[in-house]
């Protein structure tokens, strides 16, 4: 499947998809500051123009298949009374939205794999994305049809629209933080969903050059 242009960028969330998202509401077929830093990215194996589903998953498996180790032996780590978290960003993290369109969307599976095993003990899953709060309750919606358990989902409020989208989702960690989890990982593809600390790891999956949202 050939790249086609993203329905949201960072920057500012398209109105058209976000409407096309509230008319799908109901779906058809239903249903501290971080100590360590480190950032592993995707090496795009072709230019943007060429990326293709396939490349994608691939890629986006190569970065997942370098966290989950990491996370598991964090996990296995816990300190006492340590509450654990990550930090998912939403559009071409934990959701697929440039290959094609469809509501509940798809989960991109390398990243639903390493959620789930990090759920299934104990560790609580945030989700910060750029999407405008009108379309909270369909993304809620669609994370819990896929598959995510969700502790906290945060969108951007009417006066968010107007700050720099890395200083607003280093805000929303530090709001985690403050409710007293340790961000143990923080997994975005954008270079906003993983600048200004606040994480003990971060994770990059493939954007190619901002090529996807």
């Amino acid at each position: 499947m050939t790249l086609r242009r993203p329905w949201a960028r960072r920057i500012a969330v398209g109105t058209v998809s976000a409407a096309a998202l509230v008319a799908l509401a109901a779906p058809a077929d239903a249903a501290t500051p971080a100590t360590a830093t480190s950032t592993s990215s995707a090496t795009a194996t072709a230019t943007a123009a060429d990326v293709d589903y396939n490349t994608w998953q691939n890629d986006c498996q190569t970065v997942m298949d370098q966290a989950l180790p990491y996370l598991k032996q964090r996990i296995a780590n816990t300190k006492p009374g340590e509450k654990q978290a990550i930090v998912f960003d939403i559009d071409n993290t934990t959701l697929e939205t440039d290959f094609g369109f469809s509501y509940p969307q798809p989960a991109n599976e390398p990243v639903r794999e390493v959620a789930e095993y990090a759920q299934e003990h104990g560790v609580s899953l945030f989700f910060v994305t750029a999407r405008p709060g009108i379309i909270y309750s369909v993304t809620d919606y669609n994370l819990d049809y896929r598959g995510y358990e969700v502790s906290g989902l945060y969108v951007r409020g009417f006066f968010d629209l107007f700050k720099n989208v890395g200083d607003y989702k280093t805000a929303q960690r530090v709001d985690i933080e403050k409710k007293g989890y340790t961000i143990i990982a923080n997994i975005g593809n954008s270079a906003t969903d993983l600048s200004g600390g606040h994480a003990e790891k971060t994770y990059k999956l493939p954007d190619y050059n901002g090529q996807l949202s």
